[in-house]
């Protein structure tokens, strides 16, 4: 890996992103010899510039950086350091150096799982078909499952790529209000498939 470090005084940017969650947990500076030391020891390490010494993130909290990978960019001059976090990333205590909560985020299906919780929880069976479902009991959103799952089946047989999609989508929102029913997010089906994963 070539990488550019004769600009700023022999440092170069390195954006530290969790490999699992794609967070952006922090962002510090490597030089040649932290970047050495990251690569020989497995343990992310910087340059710091307030101590003016190495520094290897965790070395007095035990909070390490565990390395994946690091990947420089197109003008090999920042790096982005892909590490399994022990423990929280920033000085401050929190998850990341932005105050944010280092989760699992599966995009638009987050905010609806999000969005099933809030209307369970606010219970207007009168405005929230999710609340007005729910308050049937669990048989009932594992009937609609069912239902939804027929259809989807149904419209696979079927030429109609829009009714396929259409039937689709139903089933996986009713999915995850089965799922919350059950008391599980989509984070609990990531962790068993890795379990299978070989």
């Amino acid at each position: 890996m070539e990488i550019d470090f004769s600009k700023d005084n022999g440092l170069v940017p390195a954006i530290v992103q969790d490999a699992t969650t794609m967070n952006v947990l922090m962002l510090g500076y490597m030089n040649q010899e932290a970047f050495d030391k990251t690569m020989e020891t497995g343990k992310v390490t910087f340059f710091s510039r307030s101590k003016n010494r190495l520094w290897t993130k965790g070395e007095e909290s035990g909070n390490f950086l565990e390395l994946v990978s690091i990947k420089n960019d197109c003008d090999n001059d920042t790096l982005l350091v892909k590490v399994n976090p022990v423990g929280p990333t920033c000085h401050t205590g929190t998850d990341t150096c932005w105050k944010e909560e280092n989760k699992q985020n599966y995009g638009f299906f987050s905010t609806l799982e999000d969005v099933i919780t809030e209307r369970v929880a606010n219970k207007d069976t009168k405005k929230s078909y999710v609340a007005s479902l729910f308050s049937k009991g669990i048989n009932k959103v594992a009937q609609k499952v069912g239902e939804e799952a027929v259809e989807t089946v149904i419209e696979a047989m079927d030429n109609n790529d829009e009714l396929f999609l259409y039937e689709s989508a139903d089933l996986l929102f009713h999915y995850l209000m089965l799922l919350q029913a059950k008391g599980f997010t989509l984070k609990d089906i990531e962790n068993e498939l890795k379990g299978r994963h070989k």
